[in-house]
């Protein structure tokens, strides 16, 4: 398999994350977004939305959108399986997931930055408070229901697809220095993640 992924993008950290946690190789492509080379052509052929992460597969099909990738891992993948086996308790971390990747990832991406940036006008400090803004309410959420699901991950003991997400995530809000004091079993959670080698190596 090739990832075709950008070492700062949340959304393809995912990926390398559950690639790694379930021990697959892959042979990692860098799109450097910075330089606009996911919007060359040779890219948009292989991935019309010009976006990343992009997986191409053995037989040459290309799936796009992290979360999509995931599933596909999940269902196609040997084990570790990254959603629990109880319908009630996979929705649950995919309820986590999508205030990720649907709620906060969203709204504070490369290409809504540089929109608020160049459309509208917005400073650095406009764009800090926005971000902020966005991180802030759905890290309250997350933050919140953890008190009733963690264990050294998000749900239990063992990594799920909402610990994949939420590294990530938490990755960026240092980046762009979002306040964390307020959410300490995120960080708890961060901690133990961080520690592992299939999320230090991706």
């Amino acid at each position: 398999m090739k990832l075709y992924s950008y070492h700062r993008s949340s959304a393809a950290y995912r990926v390398r994350i559950a690639l790694n946690l379930k021990g697959l190789p892959y042979d990692y492509i860098p799109v450097n977004l910075l330089h606009s080379e996911h919007k060359s052509g040779a890219y948009m052929a292989r991935n019309p939305q010009g976006l990343v992460p992009a997986l191409e597969l053995e037989g040459g099909e290309l799936l796009a959108q992290s979360i999509a990738i995931l599933e596909w891992l999940e269902e196609s993948c040997p084990p570790p399986m990254l959603l629990p086996g109880d319908p009630l308790q996979r929705a649950r971390v995919r309820s986590l997931v999508n205030n990720i990747a649907c709620d906060i990832h969203p709204l504070n991406n490369l290409s809504v930055m540089n929109y608020l940036r160049a459309e509208l006008g917005a400073g650095d400090d406009d764009i800090h408070r926005w971000y902020c803004n966005w991180v802030d309410r759905g890290f309250g959420a997350i933050e919140q229901s953890l008190a009733a699901t963690m264990g050294d991950c998000c749900f239990g003991d063992e990594p799920t697809l909402a610990d994949v997400c939420l590294i990530p995530q938490v990755y960026n809000a240092y980046r762009f220095k979002v306040p964390m004091e307020h959410y300490p079993n995120i960080r708890q959670v961060v901690q133990h993640c961080n520690s592992l080698e299939a999320f230090a190596r991706a």
